[in-house]
């Protein structure tokens, strides 16, 4: 694929997309870089590629907003984070994807909409164990299976109103430890092979800058203004994941 103009096509702006969501800015649109890139090449090949750049972005992304994360949130989002990602892995050959993507596209659509709209959310404002611990299995479940962890991340976050740069360094934190994790079963998995590998090395250096956009636009919008962002990205992604889920069960 290196001599196809079309791979880099889609991937250059598939990761650029993810940095800037990485960094930090425009919430769960990062969904659509595998499908993005899967235009040219499987959806599991695209996963596999994306999984090494997600780590080296995660790794800047530490390292841009290492002391500016929400502690409370982490401690309690992260546990169950970890037991969605193995209750994934076990349950990769019985899940149907296709329901999966119907049910957080629905959930991700409304509670955009709400937040657009200034209603009342699904979590409240304050952190719970339980809500957290729900959260937290649901984002790491998701983020394994679908590659969709952003939406219930935010639906847990978004309503505890954060500035920016406080919610911006609370995903960076959350989501390195979830991909870290998520490299062992994706390797038991056969997802990383050294095509893929090769891949990965020459889209790398698009990582920092992709970041580097994203807390450059975090830095400067206002919380009215990062929050309405966040919020119609959960929208786009919920109308994305019903397409998605409901065409895949049509018969072919």
């Amino acid at each position: 694929m290196l001599d196809d103009p079309a791979f880099y096509f889609v991937s250059v702006p598939a990761v650029l997309i993810f940095g800037i969501v990485k960094g930090g800015f425009g919430g769960a649109i990062a969904i659509i870089a595998v499908p993005l890139m899967a235009l040219v090449m499987p959806p599991t090949q695209a996963a596999g590629i994306l999984l090494p750049i997600l780590v080296l972005m995660d790794m800047l992304v530490v390292k841009a907003y290492w002391g500016v994360f929400d502690r409370r949130a982490l401690t309690l989002l992260i546990p169950g984070a970890i037991l969605g990602v193995g209750l994934g892995y076990l349950t990769a050959e019985v899940m149907n994807e296709h329901y999966m993507r119907i049910l957080i596209g629905a959930l991700s659509a409304a509670f955009g909409l709400q937040s657009l709209l200034g209603l009342g959310s699904f979590s409240g404002k304050q952190h719970g164990v339980a809500a957290g611990s729900f959260y937290g299995a649901l984002a790491g479940y998701t983020s394994f299976s679908i590659h969709a962890g952003g939406p219930p991340f935010t639906m847990y976050l978004m309503p505890k109103q954060l500035s920016p740069l406080l919610f911006a360094g609370t995903a960076g934190i959350f989501f390195a430890v979830v991909n870290v994790v998520k490299l062992i079963p994706y390797y038991a998995l056969g997802q990383f092979n050294a095509d893929n590998l090769v891949y990965s090395l020459v889209l790398a250096p698009l990582a920092p800058v992709g970041v580097t956009i994203g807390r450059y636009l975090v830095r400067r919008s206002t919380p009215s203004f990062y929050y309405a962002v966040v919020s119609a990205a959960l929208v786009l992604v919920g109308v994305k994941l019903l397409w998605d889920g409901f065409f895949g069960m049509a018969p072919a």
